[in-house]
């Protein structure tokens, strides 16, 4: 006969077993040192990963402003692109270093005079312009390209799908416009895949009248000889500034490719964007 003792109910309860019990972590791969009746201590739980709740969204933060070099340029984050222009182009700025590409293009979107002491451009740059033209409200991708031959392989991608192209040189050095044709308008020809884009010759820095190697009659016969409009500015008085971008924009609208190209890319963005927020994963 078996006898089982059983406990008395005045006799306290065992403690439990002093070895700490350990959990093998599930952010690690099992192994053999990881076991219920190890006496390590268990181990720190991975940190918390917080991510914002959708209820409280503020759509006022939906809108960033990002402030450089003096231009406030606004980076839509949650709005339907086809909800706030018709057509968008792409630009390209061409030229030497140190003719003012970079100070054009500032002058143009910040709608004020530049100073002499912008900083070179190194590879590319980009500013975005929002004009209206009519009754068509545009969204300009203008890029600004560096000069020196150590960023040419880097800039000849950006030539792709340019709807628009400047071509600016300096007034005041002859080599600049003898650049023209012995390197930027090669340049088009070899790594444009847009063969109806419109091109503009812009000569640079007239404020210094004083200093100018090159006449308008020179620029005006070489524009006439590549097929480009031709203007000449300058980016300290914003001297036909907004008319280099303004007139480049109008060939484009009557050019039927490139109008249509312009309006396909934002209906395209608008599906796009319908179609992530109603069939994406996160609602």
């Amino acid at each position: 006969v078996v006898v089982v003792p059983f406990p008395s109910p005045l006799t306290p309860p065992s403690p439990p077993p002093s070895p700490v019990a350990f959990i093998p972590s599930p952010f690690l791969p099992p192994s053999s040192s990881q076991n219920l009746h190890s006496t390590n201590p268990p181990a720190r739980p991975p940190p918390a990963f917080h991510f914002p709740s959708a209820s409280r969204f503020d759509p006022s933060q939906t809108q960033a402003q990002t402030r450089r070099g003096g231009l406030i340029r606004r980076a839509a984050m949650g709005t339907t692109p086809g909800s706030s222009y018709d057509c968008s182009f792409k630009v390209l700025l061409i030229g030497d270093s140190a003719v003012g590409k970079s100070s054009l293009l500032v002058s143009f979107v910040s709608a004020a005079p530049t100073d002499d002491d912008i900083s070179p451009t190194i590879g590319v740059d980009f500013k975005i312009k929002f004009l209206t033209v009519g009754d068509k409200k545009l969204k300009l991708t203008i890029w600004d390209t560096a000069g020196q031959e150590r960023f040419r392989t880097i800039t000849s991608s950006y030539y792709r799908g340019a709807h628009g192209i400047i071509l600016v040189y300096d007034v005041t050095k002859r080599q600049s416009f003898t650049n023209l044709a012995d390197v930027w308008a090669k340049e088009i020809e070899l790594h444009s895949t847009n063969k109806e884009c419109v091109k503009m010759l812009v000569g640079n820095k007239v404020d210094k009248d004083e200093d100018r190697m090159v006449t308008t009659e020179e620029g005006l016969a070489f524009a006439q000889q590549c097929g480009c409009l031709f203007l000449e500015s300058s980016a300290k008085t914003r001297e036909n500034v907004e008319k280099c971008f303004e007139e480049l924009v109008l060939k484009i609208l009557e050019v039927p490719s490139l109008s249509e190209e312009g309006s396909s890319v934002v209906k395209r963005n608008s599906l796009k964007q319908k179609h992530e927020k109603s069939g994406g994963c996160c609602q």
